[in-house]
C-alpha cells in the first residue's frame, strides 16, 4: 500500500527510548490553525497545532500547542500528548463494545467491527484510532465537526471503554458468566 505525501508529513516514528517507557511512539499532526490578533500596529499571527500520539498497541494521547511559529506549536503539542497517554482496552483488532463520547457540541459514536473491515472514520477520528492501534472500527461524528471537539469526544469515548475482564471484576462474576448473558 502506497502512503500519500500527507501521511509521510504527518506521521513520524520516534524510536528514541529515553527510559520513560514511551519509546517507539507514532505522532500525527491532525490540525494546524493560524490565529490573528488585531493590535494597534497591525495583526499578530500565532499558530495552534493538534497532535495525536500513540504506540499503535493500545496507548494514545492528544496535545494542543500554541506558538508564534508552526514547528514550535507542533513540538509543544507533541510534548503534551506524550504526557497525556492512557491505555485503551482492545479486543483483538477492535474495541470491546459500542461507546459514545461527548465534548462540547460534538459527539462521536465508536462501534466494534469484524476483522478485515478496517477503519471507517473521518480525519480526526481516524488519526486517534490508528494511533491507538485499533484496526477495525466504525465511527460517526454527530453534531460539531470542529477537529478539536471531535478529537476530545473520541478520547472521551476511548476512556469509557472497559474490557470484559474489568467488567467481570467490578460485578464479582467470571467473564464466561457475563458472556452468556
Amino acid at each position: 500500500m502506497a502512503h500519500s505525501r500527507r501521511d509521510s508529513d504527518n506521521r513520524r516514528n520516534n524510536n528514541n527510548d529515553d527510559g520513560d517507557g514511551n519509546g517507539d511512539l507514532v505522532d500525527r499532526v491532525v490540525f494546524i490553525n493560524r490565529v490573528a490578533k488585531v493590535v494597534k500596529g497591525g495583526r499578530n499571527f500565532s499558530f495552534t497545532a493538534v497532535v495525536v500520539v500513540g504506540d499503535e498497541h493500545g496507548k494514545v494521547g492528544m496535545g494542543y500547542g500554541k506558538a508564534r511559529e508552526v514547528p514550535e506549536a507542533i513540538r509543544k503539542a507533541t510534548d503534551y500528548a506524550r504526557r497525556s497517554l492512557f491505555e485503551v482496552p482492545l479486543t483483538g483488532t477492535t474495541i470491546p463494545h459500542d461507546v459514545i463520547g461527548n465534548h462540547g457540541a460534538g459527539q462521536v459514536l465508536l462501534r466494534p467491527a469484524s476483522a478485515g473491515t478496517g477503519v471507517i472514520a473521518g480525519g480526526p477520528v481516524r488519526a486517534v484510532v490508528e494511533c491507538a492501534g485499533i484496526h477495525d472500527v466504525l465511527s460517526k461524528c454527530i453534531g460539531s465537526n470542529n477537529p478539536l471537539n471531535v478529537i476530545h469526544a473520541t478520547m472521551d469515548a476511548l476512556r469509557q471503554l472497559r474490557s470484559p475482564e474489568q467488567i467481570a471484576v467490578k460485578r464479582g462474576m467470571t467473564v464466561a458468566a457475563i458472556a452468556e448473558g
